[in-house]
């Protein structure tokens, strides 16, 4: 880890930052007029709100990711770059007029499938499997992750919540050689335009990200987590975006469980059970926030000490800490 490094860092972090707000602050009048989300019963916002920042914040971490890699010659995949941007185009026409279900599926796992079968050969998480058989499973996991990150964004900044920390420590971990550079870039650009979105989501906010900005942020996001395990580093992998995956993933099988359409929109995740159990928006945020802090701390644990001993008490107490906050969102708040 080198000065020079850490400054261009930051650096792109700032840029984005910048970016980011501008193309935000500049696009919400056209947003008003075409892509306003109505409240309506499964809504935790209660005016009309334009929706589509996802445009700024997408744009920001492409053109600075990219930029920041040519510096430092280094590739990101083309197929990551060409996927990102059809499936902020799909969700993109998802916020104006509703497609579906499964029109968006369909190119949602084409695009999952071509970055995640264009990749190296020697990029396995289980050597064990038959490669075609990881990178099949693979698909799936990664077109939920981009579904469930979608699904999670639905409280004022709780995708900052979530972004902010778990990017941030994918940049740590670039600077000390345990992720590849171009996902290291991804990461960085990533976290800046998210903080340079968050004063225009804070509470009330101003504008949404809407699908054209969860979805493809579900697609990069997940490829430098796949990218962290690639390069031998699963369980930080996994704890990073634990809450996330807790969260979507029990709301979806609690839903199929109860025979309910689970592909319907609706307000059972916890964080949403929270604001109706009396918890405030900030509130739940700063909880999601620091459950996020605890989580990437126990991920940078596990990477750093090489212990086998304490991979999996940091994934023990990475599941109670994730357990703790589930538990306490789902339950009403005493007056």
């Amino acid at each position: 880890m080198t000065a020079p490094v850490i400054v261009a860092a930051l650096l792109a972090v700032a840029i984005a930052a910048l970016i980011s707000a501008l193309v935000t602050w500049t696009s919400r009048p056209l947003l008003q007029r075409y892509a306003l989300a109505r409240p309506n019963a499964r809504s935790s916002h209660r005016v009309p709100t334009p929706q589509g920042a996802g445009i700024a914040v997408i744009s920001a971490t492409l053109v600075v990711a990219m930029t920041w890699a040519v510096w430092t010659n280094v590739a990101i995949p083309p197929a990551l770059v060409i996927a990102t941007v059809v499936i902020a185009l799909v969700g993109f026409a998802d916020d104006i007029v509703p497609l579906p279900v499964l029109v968006r599926l369909v190119l949602q796992a084409g695009c999952v499938a071509a970055v995640v079968f264009t990749a190296p050969d020697d990029a396995r998480v289980l050597p064990a499997l038959p490669l075609a058989l990881e990178r099949g499973l693979i698909v799936l996991a990664g077109i939920w992750f981009v579904n469930l990150v979608n699904f999670m964004d639905g409280l004022d900044l709780m995708t900052v919540a979530e972004m902010v920390p778990v990017t941030a420590a994918l940049l740590l971990f670039g600077l000390i050689g345990e992720l590849s550079w171009p996902a290291v870039s991804i990461a960085t650009a990533l976290c800046g335009a998210m903080l340079g979105f968050a004063p225009f989501n804070k509470p009330v906010a101003k504008v949404f990200l809407g699908d054209v900005g969860s979805l493809p942020i579900g697609l990069l996001l997940g490829w430098c987590l796949l990218e962290l395990a690639w390069h031998g580093q699963p369980a930080a992998a996994l704890l990073l975006p634990a809450y996330y995956l807790a969260d979507a993933t029990i709301t979806l099988f609690r839903r199929i469980a109860r025979r309910e359409q689970f592909w319907s929109a609706h307000r059972s995740h916890f964080y949403q059970r929270a604001t109706d159990n009396g918890f405030t928006v900030p509130r739940v945020i700063g909880d999601v926030f620091a459950l996020n802090l605890v989580l990437a701390a126990l991920a940078i644990l596990t990477v750093r000490s090489g212990s086998m001993t304490v991979t999996p008490l940091a994934l023990v107490a990475g599941a109670v800490a994730v357990g703790f906050v589930l538990r306490r969102f789902s339950r009403p708040q005493a007056s």
